[in-house]
């Protein structure tokens, strides 16, 4: 881990790949996203052995970005409802 005006440079591994992720949020949370891309991928590749590294690699973040909206229009919802309740 390096730093550079203030953001902190940490290599994960993603697919077997390293990569260098430049930014200035906690090292642990970096650490964390690259672990669940990298389980996810993994995850994506074994129901799909077919696939390219680029194909991987955008169904991977199609199903991310799924949970993610998921997620945030749960959180929104539940927000709602609590608001309505006050």
């Amino acid at each position: 881990m390096r730093e550079e005006n203030g953001k902190r440079r940490t290599t994960v591994t993603i697919n077997g790949q390293k990569y260098v992720i430049s930014g200035r949020t906690d090292v642990g949370h970096i650490i964390e996203v690259a672990n669940l891309v990298d389980k996810k991928m993994k995850e994506m590749r074994n129901a799909n052995p077919y696939l390219d590294k680029m194909q991987l690699a955008v169904l991977t973040a199609v199903n991310i970005s799924d949970e993610y909206l998921r997620l945030k229009k749960q959180v929104e919802k539940e927000r709602l409802k609590k608001d309505g309740e006050k």
